[in-house]
């Protein structure tokens, strides 16, 4: 089997967990297209040019599959997650191309709906699970180096923003218990992986309803001036006790989580508090803002204002001094006029993210939008406005980044830079990329004799200059993460 992945974090898990579970059912994994018996592409549907990257790399496959056949070497080709939900029947009737098609909660049937693939039948299940977290499947961790994994902790969305396709090809949100949580990041720390990112669609509405002792627990508050069209479940384990548990396993293991939604802060703000105290849980917070102005957050039903978000963000840098901020925009929006996008811009000026994903609005079927509202935003002034929010937030990163030159980083290495092989990559506790050389360097956790660094150290490195996306610098010495030693 030949796996490709497109898209968000979510799919390499699910690339993980499809491949855990073919592996347990004596499939091989194989890295050359030319090798495969089968191919299998875990798709985006989030936006349009995600799908459209699918439906080219199709035409590159079906010339692959013809000459196979002539060969009588047949191969089987199979279209998984968020596209495949979406559009199951234009995949399977589109030039017959497509064997097995195989929405996000389907991927435990991937063994049948290969066998029937192989009796040359066309095989789909796109069926949403209202309970499917895969919670007994250990994902078979894929990532290089084996530094950092990604594990899921939900699936599906109750939010229902009305841009958002999520919900229609992920299905509704529940929750994996945290025991099978806690588990795999016990396993992935004995394995050497030195951080991990709590993964879903919106982490911090979190709650393990799996035992009967959890379920008297009271309804999850929302943030000030936050609101939300669903009504939350009272009862179980909520994220702020996974978050605590989590960060107690290993204290050399970093912790992040993404992605929250903005309304699941409130006021006692206990995930906050972890985050100022725990060493290892990173001060850093992914913030989805997607709209400067309040009226445009309303056609997306967002559930806040402007002022609401803004109070959020101060509250959030009072609570975490030092915080680093992401965020998500949409330029161009359903009737967002030239006055709407000025206010998103104003937000990223006053904001001053450290990250930003930034793109023009895709209207999707199925969505509010779609049914209710006009996409009436033409795509030459979408454009327009994305390149200038791209290039406010990359002014305004700048800014952030700078404020650190001469400052002492904790990074974790990742490995080689791109660039060059005679330096080193790795993060900052606020996740931001930093480049410095690879050089001998003094272990201040040990005997102070001269290192090289490895992925999975921890090192100081003095930042020397900074852009909107890097910082570069040169290493003080190796350390670890619950005592980082002062270089000398």
């Amino acid at each position: 089997v030949y796996l490709e992945t497109y898209g968000c974090q979510m799919n390499v898990n699910d690339t993980e967990i499809a491949w855990a579970i073919l592996q347990k059912n004596g499939y091989a994994r194989t890295k050359d297209l030319d090798e495969a018996d089968v191919i299998l592409l875990v798709t985006c549907s989030v936006r349009e040019k995600a799908e459209q990257a699918i439906w080219n790399r199709l035409r590159h496959l079906k010339a692959l599959k013809a000459r196979r056949q002539q060969a009588r070497l047949p191969l089987r080709i199979g279209i998984l997650g968020c596209m495949a939900e979406r559009l199951k029947e234009e995949i399977l009737h589109r030039e017959k191309l497509v064997d097995i098609v195989a929405g996000p909660d389907a991927y435990r049937d991937l063994p049948r709906l290969l066998a029937v693939a192989e009796s040359g039948q066309q095989a789909a299940n796109v069926l949403l699970s209202l309970d499917e977290t895969y919670a007994d499947i250990l994902p078979v961790q894929t990532s290089a180096g084996g530094t950092t994994a990604f594990v899921s902790i939900m699936r599906g969305c109750d939010n229902m923003c009305s841009y958002c396709i999520v919900p229609f090809t992920r299905g509704r949100e529940r929750s994996r218990p945290i025991a099978s949580i806690l588990q795999e990041v016990r396993m992935l720390s004995d394995q050497g992986v030195k951080e991990v990112t709590l993964l879903g669609q919106n982490v911090n509405s979190f709650r393990d309803m799996s035992e009967v002792q959890f379920q008297s627990a009271a309804a999850p508050v929302l943030s000030r001036g936050f609101s939300t069209v669903y009504k939350a479940k009272p009862g179980g384990l909520c994220f702020a006790h996974l978050l605590d548990h989590v960060s107690r396993i290993d204290p050399e293991m970093r912790i992040r989580f993404t992605s929250p939604h903005p309304k699941d802060f409130p006021d006692e703000a206990s995930v906050l508090q972890l985050i100022q105290e725990r060493h290892n849980i990173c001060k850093q917070l992914h913030l989805p803002a997607q709209s400067g102005s309040t009226r445009v957050l309303e056609a997306m039903r967002r559930g806040y204002t402007r002022e609401a978000y803004l109070e959020l963000v101060h509250h959030v840098r009072e609570c975490i001094p030092g915080v680093s901020l992401s965020s998500d925009f949409i330029a161009g929006f359903c009737g967002e006029t030239e006055e709407d996008h000025q206010q998103t811009v104003s937000l990223l000026r006053e904001v001053r993210y450290n990250v930003g994903f930034l793109f023009a609005y895709s209207m999707r079927q199925k969505t509010r939008a779609y049914h209710r509202l006009q996409d009436d935003v033409p795509a030459d002034i979408k454009k327009r406005r994305l390149e200038e929010l791209i290039t406010v937030f990359r002014e305004e990163a700048a800014r952030a980044n700078e404020a650190m030159v001469g400052q002492s980083q904790l990074v974790l290495v990742e490995g080689p830079s791109k660039r060059s092989v005679s330096e080193l990559c790795g993060r900052n506790d606020g996740n931001i990329k930093v480049i410095f050389p690879d050089a001998e360097i003094e272990d201040a956790a040990g005997c102070k004799a001269l290192v090289r660094a490895q992925p999975g150290d921890y090192v100081l490195v003095k930042v020397t200059s900074a852009s909107s996306q890097t910082l570069k610098g040169v290493m003080l010495c190796r350390t670890t993460l619950s005592r980082p030693a002062a270089c000398h």
